[in-house]
């Protein structure tokens, strides 16, 4: 597992359906080594705080081998990396072999996995497109995000490795289905129920699966 690239960006002003928009999802890879705090990185910054940045969500990581399957979906289409807004893309390593509350070392920096990204309208903004953002949760390709438990540095190159792992835990593909899925049979209420243990899954997921669990039951 690999750091392919480490990107950032700073918030700017964009036109979007006659409207000024500040946004901070057109990162740029960068060539040195970067400074990993606790709520970003050197050189990053979130626009909406209420939606995006904080503990839970210093870091975004996107999968390199997703964009394979962009470049299919949108032929003719540039697709430079950081395009997603991710701050890390990464080698080897995706929603379904992650799960929520693995730690792993990059670096010098620990990180904990927390929950998916729920993509919001600025994804069609970067990608000039409404419907990019359905697109994009349907793909379930959503990338997670990360904790910072250790502050420190990294570059591109550096190694991701798993430093813990809970068996009883669920993957990141998992709750990204349990988000979209209409209704939960036997096998979702199981892992809510593995879901809500999990002391890295953000209280705001946990009050949401919780709602869908007690309107199943209603």
């Amino acid at each position: 597992m690999k750091l392919i690239s480490v990107n950032c960006g700073l918030p700017r002003e964009v036109i979007w359906h006659g409207q000024k928009v500040t946004t901070s999802i057109y990162k740029e890879p960068v060539s040195s080594r970067v400074a990993l705090r606790k709520l970003n990185l050197d050189g990053d910054r979130q626009s909406d705080l209420t939606v995006h940045g904080g503990e839970y969500k210093a870091v975004y990581c996107y999968p390199v081998e997703h964009y394979e399957y962009w470049k299919a979906e949108l032929p003719g289409r540039s697709l430079p990396i950081g395009v997603f807004g991710e701050n890390f893309t990464v080698e080897g390593i995706n929603e379904d072999s992650v799960y929520i509350g693995d730690r792993f070392s990059i670096g010098s920096t620990e990180v904990l996995v927390t929950q998916p990204r729920l993509p919001c309208y600025k994804l069609g903004i970067r990608f000039e497109s409404d419907e990019m953002v359905k697109r994009f949760l349907a793909s379930r390709r959503t990338g997670f995000y990360l904790a910072v438990t250790r502050e420190g540095d990294v570059g591109a190159g550096d190694e991701i490795t798993r430093l813990s792992h809970d068996p009883d835990s669920v993957p990141v593909s998992a709750i990204t289905r349990l988000y979209v899925a209409r209704e939960y049979d036997s096998e979702d209420l199981h892992q809510v129920e593995r879901a809500m243990e999990q002391t890295a899954f953000p209280d705001s997921w946990k009050q949401y699966l919780y709602e869908r669990v007690n309107r199943r039951k209603a």
